[in-house]
């Protein structure tokens, strides 16, 4: 079972999420919170696999919440989804260098939220569609000049195609069939990445991608 938290300052938001997530044989609301405060001290509380966290909450926002689970080793099974209005929110950039895993508008379709739950528990980054490469070229936008690549020392020629096109944005069945192999083949090839550099998911392997230097801008197709 998937234990979910929900975080938004909005009752209704909440009550609609309950209703939908509660209705999967294979999720369950474990607990809400209305502020970032409330939500960080609830998840240490619960526990949950996945915390669906909105953005802009009073007392402490999402992102000073989110910065606070993924910095707290005990709880480095948590994963963030944040929860943002519009889909190019100023706020989003931070929030995935904050340790989301990834966001989600509000207005999404149901079942689209669902496979966000499951998804980020398998380890997935999880973006709303279309805005995966308009937030790559985003970061790429920002990114500041690339440190060394000595971080990448241990990661074989394999891994380091792997983690350029991920940083790009491609998923495993676009890598998979960019190199020739299979998507499991593919998904992998990350795993194994995201393990050397200890990167948390799919989202901070971008991140890392960037700020290693491995992928700079101008490379978005």
């Amino acid at each position: 079972m998937i234990r979910v938290l929900l975080a938004d300052d909005q009752s209704l938001v909440r009550a609609g999420f309950r209703a939908l997530l509660d209705a999967q044989p294979d999720i369950e609301v474990a607990g809400e919170a209305s502020d970032g405060e409330e939500a960080l001290r609830r998840v240490r509380e619960l526990r949950p696999d996945v915390v669906l966290m909105d953005i802009r909450m009073p007392v402490c926002d999402g992102l000073a919440a989110t910065r606070g689970i993924t910095g707290d080793g005990d709880l480095s099974e948590v994963k963030v989804v944040m929860l943002t209005t519009f889909e190019l929110d100023e706020y989003v950039f931070e929030a995935i260098r904050s340790g989301a895993s990834g966001f989600l508008v509000k207005d999404t379709e149901p079942e689209e939220l669902v496979r966000a739950v499951r998804a980020v528990v398998q380890g997935d980054a999880l973006l709303s569609p279309g805005v995966t490469r308009r937030l790559i070229a985003e970061f790429a936008a920002r990114s500041k000049e690339p440190a060394a690549e000595g971080a990448l020392a241990g990661l074989t020629e394999r891994e380091r195609e792997v983690m350029a096109l991920v940083g790009i944005g491609l998923s495993n069945e676009e890598i998979a069939r960019r190199l020739v192999v299979s998507p499991l083949t593919a998904k992998t090839h990350v795993s194994r990445t995201m393990v050397k550099l200890g990167a948390r998911d799919r989202a901070q392997l971008v991140v890392l991608a960037y700020e290693s230097g491995l992928v700079r801008p101008g490379w978005l197709g």
